[in-house]
């Protein structure tokens, strides 16, 4: 007898236990955010202060209860720089660690390669870094989004104070791949709109990414004496060039310099005080640019936890993961293609202020801060900038690419 009602009324509990319990254990699962970002190398500051901007704002989340009543936790891949490396990755994140959005990318060449791959992925990226306008351009598509300046805004910007020096004969010194061409393609466009008769000198050099020796590029520079040089080395490249052009006095020549993500804290952080004085230097986020309670409790909040001001990638980290959030209580769950949805147009109040993902091309109506290099700042133990200029992304993003369909 008890045999026997042990087995029925068991039998019923258990079903209705299976019933019960999985929707509580689905919710305890966390939502899982897949990050692809440089972790290793002479960029893998980058990759650092990006993962630690996610943290900043994962923390903040699920210390105020999550979304949809779930903790949020972080998979973060290396991606190398490599395209092939990173498409790797993003099918890792995506078939075997579960996750439910993907975010990342630190070079234009890399977010070239792994854009095309992320419908069939089924997953909505937002790009953090990379700056190519090809991902929300000719390769744009529904699960690619980008909430940081891409070369077109920043370039426009550089252009604007490029014009306002005064300087018209013109050359650059770019990394060898998207990024570093793009620059020099739309800085060209743009400062012959704002001064028609800006001289772009035939003489560019364009050094490959990770190369040690800058001499013989500063050299040609200095020999061929321009009024201007456009300078878009980053990462580690940007540190060994600034050092190697100290010693050779490129930074004495007369001319205008104008870095064009420059004011990166990583790069600033290394470079202390080799970095010198005078020089224009273009960031996609500024921590002191930005008067609003947001980012005076994202940079308190930042320099609290991790011993120093936050740099753009770490900004565009934060602001990527408080998107999904948004993102995902819009769309009331993590179905990939619903969330993808839910963030084409959305709006959030962001360290820089409000920000728009745009409709027609999932890139963000954002301008970058430009500004010139001052005294140390004795806190931060960077460089300080002055005449600093914030470009409003309402007024300096240009329209639709029309090779753009979504």
């Amino acid at each position: 007898m008890f045999k026997f009602l042990a087995k029925r009324p068991l039998t019923a509990l258990a079903l209705a236990g299976a019933f019960s319990l999985a929707p509580a254990q689905a919710a305890e699962d966390p939502i899982r955010i897949g990050a692809i970002y440089i972790m290793s190398g002479s960029a893998a500051n980058y990759g650092k202060f990006a993962q630690q901007g996610m943290q900043l704002a994962i923390n903040e989340i699920n210390a105020s209860g999550g979304v949809l009543g779930r903790q949020l936790a972080m998979q973060l891949e290396d991606g190398q720089g490599k395209a092939a490396v990173a498409i790797q990755a993003a099918r890792k994140l995506v078939y075997q660690d579960k996750a439910d959005v993907l975010m990342g990318l630190d070079s234009s060449g890399v977010a070239q390669g792994l854009a095309p791959v992320l419908p069939e992925l089924g997953k909505p990226f937002i790009i953090t870094h990379a700056a190519t306008p090809d991902v929300t351009g000719k390769l744009c598509n529904a699960y690619t989004y980008r909430v940081s300046v891409n070369v077109h805004q920043n370039m426009s910007g550089a252009a604007e104070i490029a014009a306002k020096t005064g300087a018209k004969k013109w050359t650059t010194i770019g990394p060898d791949y998207a990024f570093g061409h793009q620059s020099w393609e739309f800085f060209s466009k743009y400062l012959k709109e704002k001064m028609p008769d800006a001289e772009l000198m035939s003489e560019t050099a364009f050094p490959r990414f990770g190369a040690e020796d800058f001499t013989p590029f500063i050299n040609g520079v200095m020999e061929n004496k321009p009024d201007g040089v456009l300078i878009s080395l980053w990462g580690g490249d940007l540190v060994n060039f600034v050092r190697q052009a100290n010693s050779r006095g490129f930074f004495k020549q007369g001319f205008q310099v104008l870095l064009t993500v420059g004011a990166a804290t990583e790069v600033l952080s290394s470079l202390g005080e080799q970095m010198p004085e005078g020089v224009w230097l273009g960031t996609r986020y500024w921590y002191g640019a930005h008067d609003n309670d947001l980012n005076k409790k994202f940079v308190a909040d930042y320099k609290q936890a991790y011993g120093t001001p936050p740099s753009y990638n770490a900004e565009g980290a934060y602001v990527a993961v408080h998107a999904f959030k948004a993102a995902i209580e819009k769309a009331g769950n993590t179905d990939g293609k619903a969330v993808a949805e839910a963030l084409s147009g959305l709006s959030i109040e962001a360290p820089t202020g409000t920000l728009t993902l745009r409709k027609g091309d999932n890139q963000a109506l954002i301008g970058p801060t430009w500004g010139r290099t001052g005294a140390m700042n004795t806190e931060d133990k960077i460089r300080s900038l002055t005449e600093v200029q914030f470009f409003d992304g309402e007024k300096i993003t240009p329209p639709v690419d029309p090779a753009c369909k979504l």
